[in-house]
């Protein structure tokens, strides 16, 4: 959400002397997932080149997430933390970018007025200030993130049977909240593939209010082999296996606008206002229309490189 005010700080000084740097200072692998629900993306060194090259980011990004090295040094409490030094590196002012993390609530300038009076040889007036922010992800957080994925793997995975009734009413979205629905099958190699992108998606999401229903459009007598792959994935969304063997029949009653083809895999995202779209879509894709459904910040429909989507293709439909 400060990436767009960091590249404003850029322009505004680059011809005036100012060099900006941006450091990230986590470890990735202290990050548990459900804290990307504000993210497309986490902090790795190649995500960070992903972003960079999309965003074209025109000052220099770099990773020490690897050492903390210079985290260690600085001590970033939490995310953006603002060092301004003067031009014999003495630090002059640290602490937060500005008062608040929505723009148009901006008052106070912080960081602004530090550069600016340092470049008029004033005094800085505020020293430091508090942060705010997505608190620093030190090494040690590690083992929290271990124990998140313990508690996900230990929970229970269910299988419902679900009629042409119980779709149509699906269809209505009666929670109103963020709905993916995804029709798969065991058979199918795609769906297997980028079965686990669903679960994290619903686990960066879920908190923003997000519901994953899986439709497994396999033959009722086929509930054990849906059973095992559902559980080697810990899938732990609502599942669904057709109740029925007419199988075209169940899906048309969720989708009597065709808008899926009865093919397999496939996806259908409802909103909260119903409005309805189709297409081919990449799994990326599918975390974008998430979150901006779901109003997770710094994410966008409009073409944010995704989480961590695998790139099958298959038929989406937000409904």
């Amino acid at each position: 959400m400060y990436e767009r005010r960091i590249t404003q700080l850029v322009a505004d000084y680059r011809d005036r002397g100012v060099a900006i740097v941006a450091i990230q200072p986590n470890d990735p692998k202290a990050i548990t997932i459900d804290e990307l629900d504000s993210s497309d993306l986490s902090d790795s060194l190649e995500e960070m080149k992903i972003r960079a090259q999309y965003k074209h980011l025109t000052y220099p990004y770099l990773y020490d997430g690897e050492t903390q090295s210079v985290a260690d040094a600085y001590g970033p409490q939490a995310t953006p933390h603002v060092f301004v030094f003067d031009r014999d590196r003495h630090l002059r002012y640290e602490g937060r970018m500005d008062d608040s993390y929505r723009t148009e609530l901006v008052k106070t300038h912080e960081a602004r007025d530090a550069i600016d009076a340092l470049l008029a040889h004033r005094e800085v007036a505020t020293k430091h200030t508090g942060v705010f922010g997505c608190s620093t992800k030190w090494k040690e957080k590690q083992a929290a993130r271990l124990e998140a994925l313990r508690k996900i793997e230990s929970q229970p995975v269910q299988l419902e049977m679900v009629s042409a009734a119980d779709l149509k009413t699906l269809r209505t979205n009666p929670t109103h909240k963020m709905l993916l629905v995804s029709f798969w099958a065991t058979w199918c190699g795609s769906c297997i593939h980028e079965f686990p992108d669903f679960e994290d998606t619903l686990r960066m999401y879920a908190v923003r209010d997000l519901e994953l229903v899986t439709v497994a459009v396999n033959l009722p007598d086929e509930r054990n082999s849906v059973l095992r792959v559902l559980e080697k994935m810990h899938a732990t969304s609502r599942n669904l296996l057709f109740a029925s063997n007419e199988t075209a029949a169940l899906q048309t009653a969720f989708d009597s606008s065709r808008l899926l083809k009865n093919n397999s895999p496939c996806t259908a995202t409802c909103d909260r206002k119903k409005h309805a779209r189709s297409g081919r879509a990449a799994e990326s894709d599918i975390q974008l229309l998430v979150a901006g459904g779901t109003g997770a910040e710094g994410s966008s429909a409009a073409g944010d490189p995704g989480h961590g989507g695998r790139g099958a293709e298959r038929d989406v439909a937000a409904v």
